[in-house]
């Protein structure tokens, strides 16, 4: 994940210097706003590009895919509009021979939303999200499990999960500072997390 924080020169030299190693994808090598420099990024590398998850709705994967600048596409239920639009998004992509990897560093509900789309994406590459919290330890009556590296759909009604409401009572969340602006420490410029 270069989470867009190189030039277009530098991504292209960076994946030419990973690509013995075989990544299964480079996540958002430049900025995903200038889908112009994307594209010519990917038109540069051998590894599959992924973008998508600060993108809003299948109308900003759109460029997207039609510039050629990802074959991954990473949309996260919680931003891109939901559920049903990030089966679109899905579908969308499936015209374009480009993959679905959901994003996901949001927590469990969202993993049992990406989960079930996953489920009916015939482009579904990779899930993303977070231990051991993503996986709902504390947070759900039965957390997910990982069993040879696949997490199985829930078959419950809904989403498939139950929030362990009494658990979440008992551990209310506390407010988290503002984190303001970032900032690098060796020169005091502004910096992305």
């Amino acid at each position: 994940d270069f989470h867009g924080r190189v030039s277009p020169a530098m991504a292209v030299q960076m994946e030419e210097a990973m690509r013995p190693y075989h990544p299964l994808f480079i996540e958002e090598p430049v900025l995903p706003e200038n889908v112009d420099a994307l594209a010519r990024v990917a038109a540069q590398c051998k590894t599959p590009i992924a973008t998508g998850e600060r993108l809003f709705t299948r109308w900003g994967f759109r460029e997207v895919l039609e510039k050629g600048a990802a074959t991954v596409l990473q949309p996260d239920p919680c931003i891109c509009g939901g559920i049903w639009e990030t089966r679109q998004i899905g579908s969308m992509a499936e015209v374009y021979y480009a993959a679905l990897a959901p994003h996901n560093p949001y927590g469990p509900l969202n993993l049992a939303a990406s989960l079930q789309v996953d489920a009916c994406t015939p482009n579904f590459l990779v899930q993303e999200f977070v231990d051991p919290i993503g996986l709902g330890a504390g947070v759900l009556k039965q957390p997910f499990t990982v069993e040879n590296g696949y997490i199985a759909v829930p078959q419950a009604p809904g989403l498939g999960v139950e929030p362990d409401e009494e658990w979440l009572r008992a551990h209310p969340l506390k407010p988290k500072p503002d984190p303001g602006r970032w900032f690098h420490e060796d020169d005091g410029s502004m910096a992305d997390w």
